[in-house]
């Protein structure tokens, strides 16, 4: 059997998609389906929604076409097990679809798999490996304790010009499961026990699964990946609010648009640090 990537007559390399998502993600979650068959220009395999039991996400994955895949078959842990909380916040569940989505590595037939944030929507086209190497959408800040925790996990320091936290990232499964290998042979325990170890308790943003691959890639081969912009827009108003006229004109300036719930969840720092 051979074990080359599936392409199109395109040239384009098939990819899997997982989202994790939950029952509040269920008003974007449409839009975020319909923007990846529109705008990702890869032959797309199975698009896997990892969610908990929910009757309502089963049936937009019967909608949809959609492969829907119960999450505790993907990790051996819960949210409630998880247990990243303070008097201000909940994060066990943003942490949950993190190890979710580095749990890829087990899931879909394509070597590549893309993973998608619930409530981002894309609004321009995407390819995700250009002339054999992976591309990553980037922005220009991130915080400071994805690469302290990134640190402790591999023992390397982060070398890249830009931040990989960009909603949506392509993944390679064999460089995946390296990576997690890399982490339990350095921690002597399971990569996901390792992560939820590492992590500062006391801080709501402590680990980014996509800082941490990013990373790890870049550091291995800072030539052998292309860094895009990946021109970003938050609202915390309803993706239905989005005219089509002005779906187009936002095209103009962002690639995707992420439409969060609450004002705040995300404070920018100043400046990119290291």
């Amino acid at each position: 059997m051979s074990l080359a990537p599936s392409r199109s007559r395109s040239g384009r390399i098939k990819i899997d998609v997982l989202m994790p998502a939950i029952d509040k993600d269920l008003e974007t979650l449409p839009f975020v389906i319909d923007a990846i068959r529109k705008q990702v220009k890869h032959p797309i395999g199975k698009i896997m929604i990892v969610s908990p039991d929910s009757p309502r996400i089963k049936a937009l994955c019967a909608q949809k076409k959609c492969t829907f895949v119960h999450e505790r078959t993907v990790l051996p842990i819960t949210k409630k097990q998880i247990r990243y909380r303070s008097k201000r916040w909940e994060r066990s569940g943003w942490m949950l679809q993190q190890l979710l989505k580095l749990s890829g590595d087990k899931l879909g037939s394509s070597r590549y798999f893309l993973t998608m944030d619930a409530d981002t929507v894309l609004i321009r086209p995407h390819v995700f490996r250009q002339k054999g190497k992976p591309v990553f959408y980037c922005r220009s800040w991130s915080h400071p304790e994805y690469f302290r925790v990134g640190r402790k996990l591999l023992g390397r320091r982060r070398v890249a010009p830009s931040s990989f936290v960009a909603h949506y990232m392509l993944f390679e499964k064999a460089k995946l499961a390296r990576m997690k290998k890399k982490i339990e042979a350095r921690h002597g325990t399971r990569w996901y026990q390792a992560i939820l170890r590492s992590i500062d308790r006391s801080k709501p943003f402590g680990f980014s699964e996509f800082e941490l691959y990013g990373n790890y890639v870049y550091t291995a081969n800072p030539g052998g990946v292309v860094l895009k912009k990946c021109l970003n827009k938050s609202f915390s108003q309803s993706v239905k609010s989005i005219s089509a006229k002005r779906l187009k004109a936002l095209a103009r300036s962002f690639r995707s648009l992420s439409f969060h719930k609450r004002g705040g969840y995300s404070l920018k720092p100043k400046g990119l640090r290291r």
